[in-house]
């Protein structure tokens, strides 16, 4: 029996209490999509985010009524996943990441790769 290890859910800046204000069934949707991610799996529904290609950056997108929620995150590091961000998505502009979310990501992205390399000094 082949047993893997799970890679560890890091949650970066508000990303978890945000996620928590999300409906239920949202919430457990994300929650099983996240758990595929920890066992290296890709989600049916996470697809790569846009402007971010080389960064192992991609999104959960969850339709739920008329309401659209995303829960971004790496897999940049080999064993972590850095949930960077969850938000409902408002913008107005179509399928669009508002600029704000995005830099909000950059950030939080930054903040992540400076936790690995601390957390993981070899030597």
């Amino acid at each position: 029996m082949d047993e893997k290890i799970d890679k560890e859910l890091n949650w970066v800046g508000s990303s978890k209490d945000d996620i928590r204000g999300f409906p239920e069934d949202v919430k457990d949707d994300m929650g099983y999509a996240l758990r595929e991610v920890q066992q290296g799996k890709k989600p049916a529904s996470a697809k790569p985010l846009k402007g971010f290609k080389g960064a192992g950056v991609l999104e959960i997108i969850e339709d739920y009524r008329t309401d659209t929620y995303r829960a971004v995150y790496t897999v940049k590091f080999s064993d972590f996943v850095y949930v960077l961000h969850c938000f409902q998505k408002k913008s107005k502009k179509g399928i669009e990441t508002p600029k704000q979310d995005i830099q909000l990501i950059e950030r939080r992205l930054k903040a992540s790769e400076e936790h690995y390399a601390k957390s993981h000094k070899k030597g």
